[in-house]
Parts: C-alpha cells; structure tokens; sequence
C-alpha cells in the first residue's frame, strides 16, 4: 500500500519555529510532526510514503532517510514548481502512486494530529464499496470550516457545505482519505482543490462515504493549536495508559519527558507538558502547558506556562515566559525577564520585557 503525505508550503502560521525547518520536522511531542503519521502508516503496512512538497524537499529527504532505514518504508517526494492545492499534487505523484494492484492509497494533511485510525478506515472502505473515503470529526465550531452532510447510516457523503452561516450539522472534513487509483483520472494536473472541486462530484455520484473519527483530532498548524494538541495528545496516551507518560512527585497532569533530559529538585512539571532530548532543566523550575524542544537550558526558578520554547534556547533565572510566547531557535531569554506573548527570532537576546504580544525580530 501507498500513501501520499501532502506537506505544501513555508509554514508561515508557525513561525519562528519553521524558520529553522520546515513545518514537517518541528518537533511535536518529542518527535517531528510527519513522522508521528508515517508511523502510523507503516504500522498498517504501507510500505511508501510520497510527500507532495514545494520547500526544501533535500532538507526533507535527508532528514528522513535515517527513519527510512529505521522503519523500512521507502520515502520519496513529489515537488510542484508551482503550488497546486490539495488536489493538484496527487495528479504530479500519479506515477508514484499507481501499481498493478489497483489497491486504494491514503492522502493525509501534514497539519493533522489524531489516533490515526488507518485500519478502521481501510474496513470501512471495503464495506461500502465507494471510490472515496474520508475522515470525519466533530467540532465544536463548525461555522469556521467545510461541513461535510452524511447519511448516518451509512456514511454516504451528501453534499459539502463552506463556512456555514447558520447551523447545519458539526462533522468536518479530517484531512485523512483513503482512495481507489480511479480517484486520479478526475483530477487534473493545474492548481485544484480537493475538498471543493473533486469530493462534491463523487459525492454527487454517490461514491464518497464518511468515517466519523473516533478520539481526537487537532490541526497543529499554528501555536495556539499546537498546544492544545498536545495537550488531546498526552490525553490520549494517559487512556492508553501509556508507559511513555513521566511520573514522580514533581510530576502533575500528564507529561512526556526524554530520557536524556535532566531535572533539578524542587521543580513542578505539568499538566501537558513535553521535554525534548538534552534539555536541562535546574532546581525550582514550573512548567505548564509547554513543550521544550531539545537542548533547551531552563534556569532556576524560571516559570513556562502556555508556551513554546524551540531548540537550543535558553530561559534565564526567576523569568517569567507565558501567554503563547514562541522562542524560535538559540533564542535566549535573560535573568528576571518577563515575556507575555512575545514571538521572538531565532538567534535573538532578551534583555528586556516584552510586555504584551509582539514580534521581536
């Protein structure tokens, strides 16, 4: 089996973080973001992975060759010249994507995060015999998004309605499909959207069926999500009951923290929160709802809340770091210094506050 991983563009919702990388490989709990989906595509046997990229497809392909040695999954990309929306880049990736075996392939959004049913998914594809499957999941604020109609039942998508103005129905289009190779022959090769052009003529055929996703389900494509997506992640490892989970007594909530990671006495660490490899954390530290990218220095007594501190960067003694604050790389932050908000550069010095929400270049 194959599948298609659509990557896109420069990330630019998450910067300062994809300043550094592209938006794939920023670290999501403890991990690159792509690389959460590609294990979850080798587990139910996909043996090739295509990125549909347009940015720094080297950069890419030389980060994941040691995983593709690792999980023994060949990976390769697909590059546009030029941006081709969501549809456009499976008509490039055509040759990759189609075998003898006519054997339906996945198309994932890079951006989403969830339990990843694949295995339900492919069932559910078999059952009802259509040309397309798509998740589906509920959101508590429709009005945002595209809203997929379906037949209860059976799945049977009836129609999409965009950014409904008025209340319609709750199930939104996941970024995860399953696809027969028949799918390819309705999409050209020009800019096109998936989601507005191709679903809408097979659901009026009646051969686009809906899966409702169980667990959760996050788009981590711009801060404020990434730390509520960790937060369902972490979630979902706890009902798991996961070993990954930190424990200890200066351990609150649910936690992930690299082995390679050190932390001093008297420190409080949690809920949701996740160290990366290499970091150090000294005594008397509070950290919540944060993630700590690796080789990331935190003094002590420094507080983190509601935050994302990138690699390699350092937050200074008694400081405090809060409201969604962004460190970008080798950022460093100095002693008693407040940042509210700030979204700060890589290979920045802060001296001074930041007092309310604002870029420091």
């Amino acid at each position: 089996m194959k599948a298609l991983i659509l990557v896109g563009g420069f990330g630019t919702r998450l910067r300062p973080l994809t300043l550094s990388v592209p938006k794939p490989l920023v670290d999501f709990a403890n991990k690159p973001m792509i690389l959460h989906q590609i294990e979850a595509l080798k587990a139910i046997g996909v043996t090739e992975v295509v990125l549909a990229i347009n940015y720094q497809p080297e950069v890419m392909l030389n980060f994941l060759k040691e995983y593709e040695k690792k999980l023994e999954i060949k990976i390769t990309c697909s590059q546009e010249t030029e941006p081709l929306g969501t549809a456009g880049p499976l008509a490039l990736a055509r040759d990759k994507l189609i075998d003898d075996s006519g054997t339906p392939f996945f198309v994932l959004n890079s951006d989403v995060i969830s339990e990843y049913p694949l295995k339900q998914m492919i069932e559910f594809h078999k059952g009802h015999g259509g040309e397309a499957s798509i998740m589906v999941t509920k959101v508590d604020e429709p009005s945002k998004y595209g809203v997929v109609l379906m037949e209860e039942t059976s799945g049977k998508v009836e129609r999409f309605v965009e950014k409904p103005k008025i209340f319609v129905g709750n199930k939104i289009n996941a970024g995860i499909y399953l696809l027969n190779p028949s799918v390819l022959d309705r999409i050209e090769l020009r800019p096109t959207s998936i989601e507005k052009e191709v679903f809408p003529k097979i659901a009026a055929e009646k051969k686009l069926f809906a899966m409702v996703l169980p667990g959760f389900w996050m788009d981590i494509g711009q801060p404020k999500d990434y730390v509520t997506g960790l937060r369902l992640y972490l979630d979902s490892l706890r009902k798991m009951s996961s070993p990954k989970l930190a424990t200890g007594p200066h351990i609150v909530g649910n936690v992930l923290v690299d082995e390679s990671a050190v932390i001093g006495e008297g420190c409080l660490i949690g809920p949701d929160v996740a160290i990366g490899p290499g970091c150090i954390i000294d005594s008397g530290v509070r950290l919540s709802r944060c993630t700590v990218m690796r080789g990331v220095r935190i003094k002590k007594h420094a507080c983190i809340s509601s935050s994302i501190i990138g690699w390699h960067s350092t937050v200074g003694r008694w400081a405090r770091v809060e409201n969604m604050t962004i460190l970008g790389e080798d950022v460093h932050v100095g002693d008693e210094v407040y940042s509210n908000g700030g979204v700060v550069l890589p290979h920045k010095e802060i001296k001074s506050s930041i007092l309310k929400p604002e870029i420091v270049m």
